[in-house]
């Protein structure tokens, strides 16, 4: 990792060290989370630690089940929770999750990667978890998914994964890893921007109240279970706008493809990227996460050698934004960075099929170096 140390400051640079579980407990009490519910698993026990002084109500659950249900108890009384877990927890969330998308309740699950299948390394990075989370609702339908590339990103990410789930009325999963939340780095807090807290859209008035009677954005105003003023039904089973169970009537079967709908057709509204363009390359280095800042250091020898090139982080993962593919079209070569052997991020924007101007730079069990993606670029260089 290039953590940028610095040996001076100026009189308006605050250094601290500090890993980016710290600034994204700090970026979502900001936006407004009342409550953290946590089972104990590496990588994500900093997580739980900083909740307890920042968060109103930090829990430690019984187990990652219960977490997923009490955050979903807490979000239909109106308290905004967030809990977080690895691959062996987040399994066991997703039946959960699947309820919390359908009863449309929002919420932030923090996903910490880490080495795998199963246990794996614990405390040894990974990126293996991206399509897990493509279809972890069952149906095919896309959860909203962010992904820091740096620390930086923790704090900016954390906040808009909260004003995601709150105007999309959805759970949000922010992917991270485990450097990304255990390493510690020299980091200038001076330039992170102020959070607004989110605010939930509020039925108002004494008129009709329907819990998944939607427009606008698509997603319905909300109000909390146990108000004074109107019944509201919160369903996970196939249901109408009143939330009342059908089996597959027309005005259910459309609240259930609204679900669909108001994940993608707002996809301009949380479609976030740096795309460092050099404007006479043929080539560009697509990545996310983790292995960003080795791709950025490798976008610098590269360039430091006289080779042109250029460089996609992607921070939206799912939904893809389709401004992803409008970019990628541009170019003779894509380079796919990733800290898997199998190439999740190439399979979710190509296939299974392979493609001569797709290439992948993969490994695991260590980083990815950024003498191993040059190397990678220079070799997808060389005609057949």
């Amino acid at each position: 990792m290039s953590g940028s140390a610095r040996t001076m400051t100026t009189v308006n640079e605050r250094m601290v060290f500090l890993d980016g579980s710290r600034l994204i407990i700090e970026a979502m009490a900001r936006a407004g989370a009342g409550a953290y519910i946590g089972y104990p698993i590496t990588p994500v026990n900093w997580l739980f630690a900083g909740a307890k002084e920042r968060i109103p109500i930090a829990l430690e659950a019984p187990d990652e089940i219960t977490a997923l249900q009490w955050a979903a108890g807490f979000s239909s009384s109106g308290v905004f929770p967030v809990t977080a877990s690895a691959f062996p927890g987040f399994a066991l969330m997703i039946e959960s999750i699947n309820m919390s998308f359908m009863m449309e309740l929002p919420m932030v699950i923090i996903l910490a990667q880490r080495l795998g299948p199963s246990t794996g390394s614990a405390t040894t990075g990974g990126q293996g978890d991206l399509l897990l989370l493509r279809g972890c609702i069952s149906g095919g339908y896309s959860l909203p998914v962010f992904c820091p590339s740096n620390l930086n990103d923790c704090w900016d990410l954390a906040a808009a994964s909260v004003h995601t789930a709150v105007n999309l009325r959805t759970p949000v999963v922010l992917l991270t890893s485990k450097e990304m939340v255990m390493t510690n780095q020299n980091m200038d807090i001076s330039g992170l921007k102020e959070v607004e807290r989110a605010e939930r859209h509020m039925h108002e008035g004494n008129g009709e109240y329907k819990t998944y009677g939607a427009n606008g954005n698509l997603a319905p105003p909300f109000l909390p279970l146990g108000n004074d003023l109107h019944q509201v039904r919160l369903n996970s089973s196939t249901h109408d706008t009143e939330g009342i169970t059908q089996k597959n009537s027309p005005e259910a079967l459309g609240n259930t493809e609204r679900l669909k709908d108001k994940v993608e057709q707002n996809i301009d509204d949380y479609t976030y990227y740096d795309h460092d363009r050099d404007e006479s390359a043929d080539t560009v280095i697509l990545t996310y996460g983790i292995s960003a800042e080795a791709a950025r250091e490798a976008v610098g020898l590269l360039r430091a050698g006289g080779e042109s090139i250029s460089l996609l982080v992607m921070k939206t993962l799912l939904p893809v934004p389709p401004r992803i593919y409008e970019l990628l079209a541009a170019y003779r070569h894509v380079v796919v960075v990733e800290e898997n052997i199998v190439g999740l991020l190439r399979e979710l924007l190509y296939g299974n099929h392979q493609h001569d101007r797709i290439h992948g730079v993969n490994k695991i069990g260590h980083m990815i170096t950024p003498q191993e993606i040059a190397e990678g670029v220079r070799q997808c260089r060389i005609p057949f």
